[in-house]
């Protein structure tokens, strides 16, 4: 796996190449110059950023050593650093300001990172395009007027803009991949319970771990996702020794019974198919795979409940206790299933992460939205199928960038691999785009 970015500008600063204080000023100005027409980094600490980077000069020619050492970078808007507003996009929060960081921020600047300021969100997270009533719209780099993706779409475009080199945002249905692909950079939803979710969670409150929900790293290389996930992680994650794709086993995805996917989409997996078979992997084109309808049914049901805390949908009674409990047996069940199948058949699942590029931004909602595919006017919201079939039973999934489409925009595809093999899944991506 070759260095990332971070990592090499970790290495030039230990090494003294250059200054903390003058990488922060050089990211601080590509903000102030450029991000007027994107918004992406919607909270801005550039005074506290600069007294990091004093410091941090202090402590590399001390000989002090770390990984991220003068590094600067962004995080997610719903994440909490102390000092800074978490609103979750919504107006009636916007007051709110924790007096302590959530804990993948202490591990962040623990290993030397400089916090240059958060990045923007949808209302509640629940959106796949970033535009709320507190810091506005945020465009997609690549072009005005197309969605970032969400709810990490702020992430996505400071990556993509080239203002910072690391971020890290937040998945329960496809909020780091999706963004990831639509800007054409790198996003790992981790399995989930690998990264902790401390600091992350309804502006004030301080509850237990979502269902689903993870909080993961996004870059502009493989190599930094590894170097973030290390940092992050709660516990140890087994590097891979892989050399070579020879003898991979993936099962391709193209088709789901509920979400469409354009020919184009189409086209990518399966010119990425033959990356990988003419590198010696074997693949399974029609994969036996579990229920997808009834999984992606059952994961709408566990997503609306857990996001919106048991508040039905207007019109529909309550979920009761004993409904819960089916639902949380049905989810385990199916878990085991996806681990049998990447344990026995598949070392590796290929799909897409929606069903096309990004899309045009738009007042509407994503019960309401509808998407062009291929000249067919498509729902939108049955697109988060792609983002649950890692999602759902809570397997890691590594979003890359896959070549552009014919119009120019970023195409991206996602690596679905077994529970815990986050850091294989990585190599694995290296292996097959050559990063």
């Amino acid at each position: 796996m070759k260095p990332g970015q971070a990592q090499n500008l970790a290495t030039a600063l230990a090494h003294g190449e250059r200054s903390a204080v003058e990488t922060v000023e050089q990211a601080i100005a590509r903000i102030e110059s450029q991000d007027a027409a994107i918004n992406a980094v919607v909270v801005r600490d550039f005074e506290r950023a600069r007294e990091q980077a004093t410091r941090a000069d202090e402590l590399l020619r001390r000989g002090e050593r770390a990984p991220l050492l003068g590094v600067p970078m962004t995080i997610k808007e719903s994440i909490n650093v102390a000092g800074l507003p978490t609103t979750w996009g919504m107006e009636q929060q916007a007051g709110y300001v924790p007096e302590h960081d959530a804990t993948v921020v202490r591990r962040l600047k623990a290993a030397g990172a400089i916090i240059l300021g958060k990045t923007n969100v949808p209302p509640l997270l629940s959106d796949l395009q970033s535009a709320n009533p507190v810091y506005g719209v945020t465009h997609n780099p690549y072009r005005q007027g197309l969605s970032p993706g969400g709810s990490s779409g702020g992430s996505a475009a400071a990556l993509a803009a080239g203002f910072v080199v690391a971020e890290v945002g937040s998945d329960i249905g496809g909020s780091i991949r999706t963004p990831a692909a639509f800007c054409g950079v790198w996003g790992l939803k981790p399995t989930h319970g690998v990264v902790p979710l401390a600091g992350h969670t309804f502006p004030g409150t301080d509850s237990a771990d979502v269902h689903l929900a993870v909080v993961g790293p996004m870059a502009r290389s493989v190599a930094d996702l590894d170097l973030l996930l290390g940092i992050l992680a709660n516990h140890p994650l087994s590097h891979s020794d892989r050399p070579t794709l020879r003898g991979l086993r993936v099962a391709v995805v193209t088709e789901h019974p509920l979400a469409a996917c354009s020919s184009e989409m189409t086209r990518a997996v399966q010119t990425q198919a033959g990356l990988l078979e003419a590198r010696g992997a074997y693949l399974d084109t029609d994969p036996d795979l579990p229920d997808l309808e009834g999984m992606h049914r059952d994961y709408l049901r566990l997503l609306n409940t857990v996001m919106f805390r048991g508040t039905p949908p207007p019109g529909q009674p309550p979920t009761t206790l004993t409904q819960w409990f089916d639902l949380l047996d049905r989810h385990a069940r199916v878990g085991r299933v996806w681990d049998e199948l990447l344990s026995d058949r598949y070392d590796v699942i290929l799909a897409p992460v929606f069903g096309t590029t990004a899309f045009p931004i738009d007042d509407g909602d994503i019960t309401t939205r509808t998407i062009d595919i291929d000249g067919r006017n498509e729902p939108f919201a049955p697109q988060l199928a792609w983002a649950g079939l890692a999602s759902y039973p809570g397997l890691p999934a590594v979003s890359f960038p896959a070549g552009l489409s014919a119009d120019g925009m970023p195409i991206g595809l996602q690596l679905i691999g077994p529970r815990f093999a986050d850091r294989q899944l990585l190599q694995i991506a290296a292996l097959l785009t050559d990063r």
